[in-house]
């Protein structure tokens, strides 16, 4: 009898282990209410600025009940440079906020610029910050950015010296966050800034054209010349936060690759592991180019999820868009049964689809359960890398959840 219930107990188990690795995710986007106007989408579901570039947002549901998002921005017209060098040499984070998860942001100010623009060009973060991934942990709120600081002209005979400004500063891109305990106190700059970075690339490994290079035979790892696109998330097993992150590859052209870095607090000290994470291969063993993770813990399905964007349409196996990872620990991802998100497109309320030259960043708001319900994306109509008008946005997506 004890060996009929233990073999019973052994079954049923493996019978809900099977299940829950059965579940997944999987959305429909449904309309957005916008128009079309010139190069640009425009309506109460889009963040655009006429005399600003616009690019990713991060929302957060407040203790008011608001949402409020956090998002990149810089100057655009005639005197400053296109979109692609723009970013690098402008980008500051601002705030807007709405009483609606999905729609009628307001912007409100800019938050936190590049310190040199406050007089101290010697900072880590003194050139550009970008990328902003705002979270609440413990009763506060913190925002986590990319930024990085010229290092200046690179010594004649270096594998640096002629590497521009603008690819100096994308070079020297660190990852940091700043600690506040309201958007109000965020509005009047009552926050916490650190002095140095939360996490700084360990290796250096490119075959030219480098900025302090790594010694010649430097096995490279996942935060190698960069960090950026920090995608926070404590780990229910053991209160740990991960930082997920984006590193550069050179083998022998330029790939993403991602990496985690762990730490006991929300402000660090994070601790990059040597794990290549979001690690899908192409044929030749290399790891598929991806980059703007966001990840997070489903309470219900008791795993992560992270969406990302895949260039080649390799983790999809389909076109180039978004797609879907998962991961029992936060360490090792593999493929869902359904790994494609979402496609390069947005439908309007009119019943147009729109197919966008670029839909990425991807953040999202998460139900308490873990389910996706609004998906926030730096968009564009048209290739934007050569423009100086402006003309890219943030659109609000809501997403409905589709049973399996």
């Amino acid at each position: 009898m004890k060996i009929f219930f233990l073999s019973l107990s052994i079954a049923l188990f493996a019978y809900s282990c099977a299940e829950k690795h059965s579940t997944f995710i999987q959305i429909q986007e449904l309309p957005i209410d916008g128009k079309v106007e010139g190069n640009l989408i425009v309506g109460p579901s889009v963040l655009n600025d006429p005399n600003r570039f616009v690019w990713g947002g991060s929302v957060v549901k407040g203790d008011d009940n608001k949402f409020h998002m956090l998002y990149s921005t810089w100057e655009c017209g005639d005197s400053i440079p296109s979109f692609s060098n723009s970013w690098v040499l402008h980008s500051k984070i601002a705030y807007a906020v709405s009483d609606y998860p999905d729609r009628d942001f307001k912007i409100q100010k800019i938050v936190l610029k590049g310190r040199a623009l406050e007089g101290d060009s010697t900072a880590w973060d003194a050139q550009m910050v970008h990328n902003p991934h705002v979270k609440k942990f413990n009763n506060k709120y913190y925002l986590y950015y990319g930024a990085g600081k010229d290092p200046g002209v690179q010594p004649t005979g270096s594998k640096g010296e002629h590497v521009d400004k603008r690819n100096r500063v994308q070079q020297s891109q660190c990852i940091g966050v700043i600690e506040f305990n309201s958007f109000e106190d965020l509005m009047n700059g009552k926050y916490k800034r650190f002095d140095t970075p939360l996490l700084t690339p360990r290796t250096r490994v490119k075959p030219n054209n480098i900025v302090m290079p790594s010694p010649e035979g430097t096995e490279p790892k996942p935060d190698n010349i960069i960090v950026v696109n920090p995608s926070v998330v404590q780990r229910p097993s053991d209160g740990k936060y991960l930082l997920f992150f984006k590193g550069n590859f050179y083998n022998p052209g330029w790939r993403g690759v991602h990496g985690v870095a762990i730490s006991d607090s929300p402000t660090g000290p994070f601790t990059a592991t040597d794990n290549f994470v979001f690690d899908i291969r192409n044929e030749d063993g290399t790891i598929a180019s991806g980059e703007d993770p966001y990840v997070w813990y489903h309470k219900t399905h008791q795993k992560f999820y992270v969406v990302l964007k895949d260039f080649t349409g390799k983790i999809t196996m389909g076109q180039p868009g978004l797609a879907l990872l998962e991961s029992v620990d936060g360490i090792k991802w593999t493929k869902p049964e359904k790994s494609f998100f979402m496609k390069k497109e947005v439908i309007l309320k009119s019943g147009d689809t729109l197919h966008m030259n670029r839909l990425e960043r991807p953040q999202l708001l998460i139900a308490e359960d873990g389910t996706p319900e609004v998906l926030y994306s730096a968009g564009a109509l048209i290739n934007v890398n050569p423009t100086q008008k402006g003309e890219s946005f943030n659109v609000h997506i809501p997403l409905k959840l589709i049973e399996n």
